[in-house]
């Protein structure tokens, strides 16, 4: 009986250990380096049940201001955001949480500001701000990027004569089937709807090949709701939110509305826009004199959004933000105050408070997230 009992205890501590490790996670923190003290790519560990986070490691790199992370989390892969731009692919030790540099491609344009890899994790595909271009690129069998199969370049212009003189590409977002390729192109207030070839990595226009905004609205980033039937697309330049219904590749606007707080007279910058776990709620940061995050409530049967809250960033400049992957923190980047500062997510109301919890890092603009085990 006394070696069963021992068994036991030694199994309900193997239970709680397991547990314990079930709740960690590694952050990930992309940068920006041509101005403060950033080396590039910042590795933590966080604990997603105290909002904890502890240092593991870094990664020199030229402005890595947007990450993407494999499928399979074995690579990381990463823009370099300058003229002429490049991409940096790296293994990932989940062991150590060191990353490893593989190699890099040129990113066929200037300031590629966004890359993702398709669902496979066959593809990797990156968008460049100044230059208007899209570029896709095999992922070969040890995690390197091999030469671009695809590039294209957009062509037009919008209102604002500062900021839409030219095409300037935002985001490279998948469908949740991988079949079509969103972009939301800042210059000419379009979103870029292509069929994607998973076997070859070609893109074609689709059969809506692309939805227009409002002139001068600046379609920054896009997101689908974990349905697949909603998508929300967070406008730069006006601070707005339009609201889609999707489906097989083509949107249909159902809604327009302010990401800003409704005193809020100064001007726009908005950032970024997620969408909670379950759908119940949509998030999106607004920069400029604004430093918020707009909540909004999802009504289930529409898609539609009704505002519940804005919260302040508690610094300046909210780029990126992130959901931890268990949902009850809201991780918030701000770029010019060099913190990330983390919320704790209020599941029914969607509302977040300080958890006065903080990671010191200059110029954080990306965050991602790799599981420990």
């Amino acid at each position: 009986m006394k070696i069963l009992f021992v068994i036991c205890s030694a199994l309900g501590c193997l239970t709680l250990s397991s547990k314990t490790r079930a709740q960690e996670y590694y952050l990930l923190i992309g940068t920006y380096t041509s101005s403060g003290s950033s080396r590039g790519i910042y590795v933590y560990k966080f604990d997603s049940h105290t909002a904890e986070s502890t240092p593991v490691s870094s990664a020199a790199s030229g402005n890595p201001s947007f990450l993407a992370v494999s499928p399979d989390e074995r690579f990381v892969y990463s823009v370099n955001e300058d003229a002429p731009g490049k991409l940096s692919a790296y293994a990932f030790d989940k062991k150590t949480g060191e990353l490893k540099f593989l190699n890099e491609q040129p990113s066929h344009g200037n300031h590629p500001c966004y890359i993702t890899t398709d669902k496979k994790g066959k593809w990797v595909i990156a968008g460049n701000y100044s230059s208007g271009t899209v570029a896709v690129y095999p992922v070969l069998n040890d995690g390197l990027l091999g030469e671009s199969v695809t590039m294209i370049k957009h062509e037009g212009y919008s209102v604002n004569t500062e900021r839409q003189e030219g095409p300037h590409v935002h985001a490279t977002v998948l469908s949740p089937d991988n079949k079509y390729l969103f972009v939301p192109d800042l210059g000419t207030d379009k979103v870029m709807i292509y069929a994607f070839n998973e076997k070859n990595g070609k893109l074609q226009p689709a059969k809506m090949p692309y939805v227009e905004t409002e002139p001068g609205a600046g379609p920054r980033h896009f997101e689908f709701h974990p349905t697949g039937k909603y998508a929300y697309l967070l406008e730069e330049l006006t601070g707005t939110i339009s609201v889609y219904r999707y489906s097989k590749g083509q949107l249909m606007l159902i809604q327009n509305t302010s990401a800003q707080p409704l005193d809020y007279l100064g001007p726009s910058g908005s950032a970024d826009i997620h969408v909670s776990k379950y759908g119940k709620y949509v998030y999106a940061s607004n920069r400029a004199e604004s430093n918020t995050i707009g909540i909004f409530k999802v009504d289930a049967k529409t898609g539609m959004l009704v505002l519940a809250d804005h919260a302040s960033t508690l610094g300046k400049t909210p780029r990126n933000f992130n959901f931890d992957p268990g949902g009850n923190f809201l991780l918030v980047a701000n770029q010019n105050s060099d913190q990330v500062v983390i919320f704790s997510v209020d599941k029914a109301t969607g509302f977040l408070s300080d958890t006065g919890k903080r990671i010191d890092v200059a110029k954080p603009v990306c965050l991602k997230w790799i599981s420990v085990k």
